[in-house]
């Protein structure tokens, strides 16, 4: 993956003469975090769009709805539970990562720093506590991501009627 995002890799020649900057950059820490953690969203959403009948868009077809609308009203309604608990797991996955950002990354203060390098950083000057400080605040943040996402997946089963 780093080798894509470096100077002389295939990304780095394309971006670079057009001045466009990737590597070292918080776009490309985006980039491989998405590039990373996306499984996660479509393993949530694949079964989900498995079980859902055909019979609704051909429905909507049927009714008149262009592909956007059936988007929008048939196929978003079911799926976004399975798009929400997917985009928390894609979060806490790209708030722990470590190995294909820390080719990305740079380590430069106040531009591409993640925490994961601040962690090993201390690490490496026996800052034992600050390090777990640090990790402490990641799992606090990752947990309260996800229990929200639990809560709104609550909500929306009871707003759908389903017991639980």
């Amino acid at each position: 993956l780093a080798t894509l995002y470096a100077p002389n890799g295939w990304i780095g020649r394309f971006f670079e003469p057009l001045g466009i900057k990737i590597a070292f950059t918080p776009v490309g820490i985006w980039i491989a975090l998405v590039v990373v953690s996306l499984p996660f969203i479509v393993r949530a959403v694949q079964p989900v769009l498995e079980e859902l009948s055909g019979e609704y868009e051909e429905a909507a077809a049927t009714l008149g709805a262009n592909c956007f609308t059936t988007f929008r009203r048939v196929l978003l309604p079911e799926i976004t539970p399975a798009l929400l608990t997917g985009a928390g797991m894609m979060f806490a996955r790209a708030t722990g990562e470590y190995g294909s950002v820390i080719f990305i990354a740079g380590n430069i203060p106040m531009v591409s720093e993640i925490l994961p390098l601040i962690i090993t950083g201390k690490l490496e000057q026996f800052d034992v506590q600050g390090s777990s400080a640090v990790a402490l605040f990641m799992l606090l943040v990752s947990f309260v991501i996800l229990f929200a996402l639990n809560v709104m997946q609550w909500a929306l089963g009871r707003r759908s009627g389903a017991k639980g």
